[in-house]
């Protein structure tokens, strides 16, 4: 069945949503390998989170611009700690919601609201380009922003609107804590003991190649990537590949850029070879 993996192992490199993807590989009968390329924590001080969320509170935004899902989930937790879940949901019901991709959607749709716009490209340029289309002058934009990532021109592109930019980081990224886990990932496939990698995001392929990099190991990893065929969630991971002279191999059909169309790409691309034989793993 074109929706099985059975004896396929793949690996993926998933953070914010790792177990969800992992279950639903192994829902399909995949052997799946996991390499965590961040470990994710709370900002190191909440004040400013709290801060911005009684801002929010007490004179809600014109506009709400989410860049991930993960950064919502972050905010509400700090929402839940000081005790203005009600509020804040209500406040953010007042205001535009704009979201990078589907996936800051979610979370929103997790609360009870829904964004009135989702950028094509789930790109921090794709948010760019898509608030440049709007009349933004005199307004107050809240913008949730995420770690390592210069979000400047962004920034830039919504002042030279007009409008003024509030903006939170709610979490930070440890890289440290997973280099090995990336480092064993590449021998892995060096090795051809992975029949598929799946890539959901940009920052996975930028992390895996600086890993690289660091270790003297990218000759490593764009031979063990040359055996591995690369399963690609959307565009912009796509391009991203391309960027780094790396091509997707597998791709969802019919512009369905989520977890479940990507696994059915990786089952009827895989199923036209026979899975590797499994070897011990990291």
């Amino acid at each position: 069945m074109a929706d099985k993996l059975n004896g396929y192992r793949v690996l993926i490199l998933e953070t914010r949503e790792e177990a969800q993807f992992s279950r639903l590989l192994s829902e399909q009968g995949a052997d799946v390998l996991q390499c965590p390329m961040f470990t994710i924590n709370d900002a190191p001080d909440p004040a400013p989170i709290e801060a911005w969320i009684r801002r929010a509170i007490d004179n809600p935004f014109d506009d709400l611009v989410l860049m991930t899902g993960e950064g919502l989930r972050r905010l509400m937790k700090v929402v839940r700690r000081i005790g203005v879940e009600q509020d804040f949901v209500a406040a953010l019901g007042k205001s535009r919601k704009f979201t990078r991709g589907p996936k800051p959607g979610k979370a929103l749709r997790d609360i009870g609201l829904e964004p009135q716009m989702t950028t094509e490209k789930p790109t921090s340029e794709g948010v760019a380009e898509m608030l440049s289309r709007l009349d933004l002058a005199g307004r107050r934009v809240g913008l949730q922003l995420y770690p390592d990532k210069d979000h400047g021109a962004l920034i830039g592109t919504i002042r030279a609107q007009g409008a003024e930019v509030d903006t939170v980081l709610p979490y930070v990224y440890d890289a440290k804590a997973a280099d090995t886990n990336i480092v064993t990932a590449i021998e892995e496939m060096a090795r051809g003991r992975i029949d598929a990698v799946a890539l959901t995001n940009l920052g996975q392929i930028r992390r895996l190649i600086d890993t690289a990099r660091k270790h003297g190991w990218e000759q490593k990893l764009r031979e063990g990537l040359a055996q591995t065929p690369i399963a690609s969630v959307g565009p912009a991971v796509s391009d991203e590949l391309k960027s780094h002279g790396l091509q997707a191999a597998i791709y969802p059909a019919d512009e369905a850029f989520f977890m479940r169309p990507l696994i059915s790409a990786m089952a009827t691309a895989l199923a036209r070879n026979p899975p590797r034989v499994a070897k011990a793993g990291m």
